[in-house]
């Protein structure tokens, strides 16, 4: 897979001499066959060292890769018999969301997805995966089958935001995601979310509100875009990558506010290098995380999502501040 980020050229010199090499096949003689080893091993610790250190608009860029793997590549890959369930049963079925009831591992668990499209076709099909007021009052819905039927829910987070056209304020955009803002935190079964790529706005938060947020390494999760951000600080979106910065966007940032719970760590040089790996170390962490929520009685299960929500942003009193500040 090329190496077509801005910041990967250093990267992308060397996999251009690895390639030339490798296209000569039995031909190599022994001292390039030392030589393409050698350049191997470069690559890959280059590509470790770089991604190590990835600047806040990096990631973004990473996030927001092409390649990056999506729900519907998670769900292939980490899941059985997944049906998928269509319709708000009052409007019509919104694409951008992907739900449905599979099993991960030995749990029937209930999927409720932002869905992204690749090529021009799908990307016009899945609303370039911000979805309309039906999507939501269809997760809405499936949330609440899921709790009927004592199924987990597991979310995975991919938008950049809910769609903002004027036909989604008509059929009341701010009035489907309060409403699943408002179902989630009352929800009588554990609920696991991970932002896999990007999670913005409130279109993010509405199928985020669970016992346990999850975060890939390389992926952001946001108040709003960037660019939206450098637009209303400083008139102009070209400052994007300051904005990105300042509002400490990336997993690495977010896990010490504790707006997150676990970084999952990603392939060297990110998701879309490795789906399979990818997958399965998302796997493995959902599956954790529904064993260690499935063992809590509701009661408190619902008091401690309830706490973790309600001390977001939590400060001292006006006189605890002035204490501690005078400290020396």
């Amino acid at each position: 897979m090329a190496y077509d980020l801005e910041f990967e050229k250093p990267l992308a010199e060397l996999d251009k001499k690895i390639s030339a090499l490798q296209r000569k096949g039995d031909r190599l003689k022994a001292d390039e066959q030392v030589q393409l080893h050698e350049l191997e091993r470069e690559l890959r610790k280059k590509t470790e060292d770089l991604y190590k250190n990835l600047t806040t608009w990096q990631t973004v860029q990473v996030a927001r890769h092409k390649d990056r793997p999506y729900a519907a590549d998670y769900i292939r890959l980490m899941c059985e018999d997944f049906f998928e369930l269509h319709g708000d049963r009052s409007f019509g079925d919104d694409h951008a969301i992907m739900a449905g009831p599979a099993k991960l591992g030995k749990q029937t668990v209930m999927l409720v997805c932002h869905q992204k499209g690749r090529d021009m076709k799908e990307k016009q099909f899945r609303n370039l995966g911000m979805p309309h007021p039906e999507g939501y009052r269809k997760a809405y819905r499936l949330m609440e089958q899921a709790e009927k039927f004592q199924m987990p829910i597991v979310s995975l987070i991919d938008a950049s935001g809910a769609s903002p056209g004027l036909v989604d304020e008509e059929r009341g955009q701010a009035e489907a995601i309060a409403s699943t803002l408002y179902l989630m935190p009352r929800l009588k079964v554990p609920i696991i979310a991970t932002v896999i790529g990007e999670g913005g706005s409130g279109g993010a938060l509405a199928i985020g509100v669970a016992d346990r947020v999850l975060m890939l390494e390389h992926s952001i999760y946001m108040v709003a875009a960037p660019e939206a951000a450098a637009s209303i600080m400083w008139r102009d979106a070209a400052y994007a990558s300051y904005a990105a910065t300042a509002m400490r966007i990336s997993a690495r940032e977010l896990l010490p506010l504790g707006l997150i719970d676990e970084i999952l760590p990603e392939p060297v040089g990110g998701a879309h290098r490795n789906y399979q790996q990818m997958a399965s170390t998302l796997k493995a962490a959902l599956e954790r995380h529904l064993e260690e929520t499935k063992s809590l009685p509701t009661d408190k299960l619902l008091e401690l999502r309830y706490q973790k929500f309600r001390n977001i942003g939590k400060y001292g009193s006006v006189q605890e501040l002035t204490l501690t500040s005078a400290q020396p």
